[in-house]
């Protein structure tokens, strides 16, 4: 069989900026590709964050389509697979519409808890006792699906069906309301130990204004979750009848994708949501009340710390202050993201002192008034130097979340792996490296939650005995960069001197802004 007939597989790739169709051979070569840049989210209020969920469908159509107009032939596809952002929800009717817009993963609207009904007297002394009280009122003021039965009952007592980003696709593809585990990450009652829907007496329940038939049915990664419908099919320009395998987050499909399976390799990913993860298979949390989530390798967990707006600030330096880069990238052909590298190498390492703390979303390690902080100007500061101090400010809170996870997991990350679209630069991984003073590898792909995807996909159809096994055919190093032993130094000294102090000295005055003026609510 010559390279031209050898069959693909078709993975989904549903992210916050951009949706992407990828074909993948057996080999894990990345053999098309078709990119739709995306509007991530709408706001109608400070904090808000919200999308049309059927943009999401019509844009993956449009994406496959474009591969075959290309000149891919989709008669070579073999199986699909979908990957989607996390922790984005979504409410469908009985036919399966949305009745709202989604409510992002980005969101950060709370829950007045007087507005819920009291729960049980039994339930609040046992949350005590169990040292759940902290975790019980973190889980009632972020859930979304208590938000829509306080704020918008009407539309939630339509809701027949609560979903991800991810069983919302699975639904439109197979006509079946089923969803992958290594997708469940989002505050459901989601049992994270056991990998499965909590079972009826667990303290989530009471917690959550959901009911168990408003959940999907759960597959395991690696596994169908159905077949191709044929309105399906033709949306997507493919024959009806195609499986459907479970996959997994973008997230967890990352591990897969760069090939992390030693314990003493940990994975960046460079994305919206930027964070270092490793694969687990014991249970652990980096950091409580922030579980472990299930891993697309199954059995396994994956253990994370996250910089919820990470690379996402890259795009907001870019529209604020690179009209240049963009204007040069529009007439060379090239991206603004490879010319915005040159404003990073004009710069020496440690921006000149200026420090940037990239806390411009809520995230665990802080509390809910935090707010991004740059420090350390001078008039000999431009805008090249606030970019590198972006990006160091990054690593630096990704180097803080990675050493909690070695101090809980009694490892030592002695390589990192980096996927993402801020893996691409070379400029990123020779930074990363000399901020974490260990090796920094990309894969042969920076596609690595598409691959992953098909990782899981190939396993399903029998083209390797094992997930492990596919793996290590279907992924390998592409290019690594060493530390650099001097700017390494001058690094240690800011992360211990400086940044490691930042978020203790002006929490007091970010509370102050929070009572002032209102933001973040």
């Amino acid at each position: 069989m010559s390279d031209d007939d050898q069959p693909l597989i078709l993975a989904v790739d549903n992210g916050t900026q951009s949706i992407r169709a990828l074909l993948f051979d057996a080999r894990g070569e990345l053999a098309g590709r078709h990119k739709i840049e995306i509007e991530p989210w709408f706001s109608d209020a400070p904090g808000r964050a919200e999308q049309d969920p059927e943009l999401y469908w019509n844009e993956v159509g449009r994406a496959c389509r474009a591969l075959w107009e290309d000149g891919h032939d989709p008669a070579r596809v073999a199986a699909v697979a979908v990957t989607t952002q996390r922790g984005t929800q979504i409410c469908l009717d009985a036919d399966g519409r949305p009745l709202r817009p989604a409510i992002l993963w980005t969101d950060r609207r709370r829950v007045d808890i007087d507005r819920l009904p009291k729960m049980p007297l039994r339930w609040r002394v046992l949350s005590a006792l169990g040292g759940r009280a902290r975790a019980l009122k973190h889980l009632r003021e972020n859930a979304e699906c208590n938000w829509l039965a306080a704020n918008e009952p009407e539309t939630w007592k339509k809701t027949a069906a609560f979903v991800g980003v991810s069983g919302f696709l699975n639904l439109r593809l197979t006509g079946k309301l089923v969803d992958s585990v290594g997708s469940q990450v989002g505050y459901l009652p989601f049992n994270y130990r056991g990998r499965c829907w909590a079972g009826p007496g667990n303290w989530r329940w009471p917690a959550l204004s959901l009911r168990r038939e408003q959940l999907p049915e759960l597959v395991n990664p690696g596994d169908p979750l159905g077949e191709l419908t044929q309105s399906a099919a033709g949306h997507l320009g493919l024959n009806a009848g195609l499986p459907v395998i479970a996959a997994g987050a973008d997230k967890a499909c990352d591990l897969v994708g760069a090939g992390i399976s030693d314990r003493n390799y940990g994975c960046i990913s460079f994305g919206t949501r930027s964070t270092i993860s490793v694969h687990s298979a014991r249970y652990f949390e980096a950091r409580p009340p922030m579980p472990a989530f299930p891993a697309a390798r199954h059995g396994y967990f994956m253990v994370e710390s996250a910089v919820p707006r990470g690379f996402w600030m890259v795009r907001w330096f870019k529209e604020q202050f690179g009209l240049e880069e963009r204007q040069r990238a529009e007439a060379t052909g090239v991206t603004a993201e490879s010319l915005l590298d040159e404003l990073v190498d004009e710069v020496a390492p440690g921006s000149l002192g200026l420090m940037l703390q990239p806390y411009w979303g809520h995230d665990v390690d802080s509390g809910p008034e935090a707010k991004g902080a740059i420090i350390g100007f001078g008039d000999v500061h431009t805008r090249a130097h606030l970019y590198r101090a972006l990006l160091e400010g990054i690593s630096y809170a990704l180097r803080e979340g990675a050493e909690r996870i070695e101090r809980r997991s009694s490892r030592r990350l002695q390589v990192l792996r980096v996927c993402g679209g801020g893996a691409r630069s070379e400029t990123v991984m020779q930074l990363t490296a000399d901020i974490f003073n260990c090796p920094v590898e990309r894969p042969h792909t920076v596609e690595t939650s598409g691959l992953g995807a098909a990782v899981l996909a190939a396993y399903a159809l029998g083209w390797y005995p094992s997930v492990r096994v596919a793996t290590r055919e279907m992924t390998r190093v592409g290019h690594r960069v060493e530390p650099d032993e001097i700017n390494h130094v001058i690094y240690e000294k800011l992360y211990r001197r400086v940044y490691r102090r930042l978020y203790k000295r002006l929490k007091p005055l970010y509370r102050d802004i929070r009572d002032i003026t209102g933001y973040p609510d």
